[in-house]
């Protein structure tokens, strides 16, 4: 298993669901992960963004989520244990 860390946090191994990967270009992708490992939240709530930012010091699960360049949302999530990040549809959870 490959595990990258180039940001605030390890992603594990990175995977994507059908649906993400069909709704958004790479570049979307390596753009919305340069964000989320970096901290940028991107579109969540203010509740969320600290939740976040206590995740990175506890060691809690990650939640980003982007838009498409069609307007469509996409999350991704950091495992708590940073085993994996995933690329999901809301729709996908």
């Amino acid at each position: 298993m490959r595990h990258f860390f180039v940001g605030k946090f390890e992603l594990g191994m990175v995977v994507a669901t059908p649906g993400v990967l069909h709704a958004t270009t790479e570049d979307e992708r390596i753009s919305a992960l340069t964000r989320h490992i970096n901290g940028d939240w991107g579109e969540v709530c203010e509740e969320d963004k600290q939740a976040n930012d206590e995740g990175l010091l506890v060691n809690d699960r990650l939640l980003s989520a982007y838009y498409n360049e069609l307007g469509e949302k996409f999350w991704i999530i950091t495992e708590s244990d940073r085993s994996a990040t995933t690329f999901l549809l809301p729709s996908e959870y």
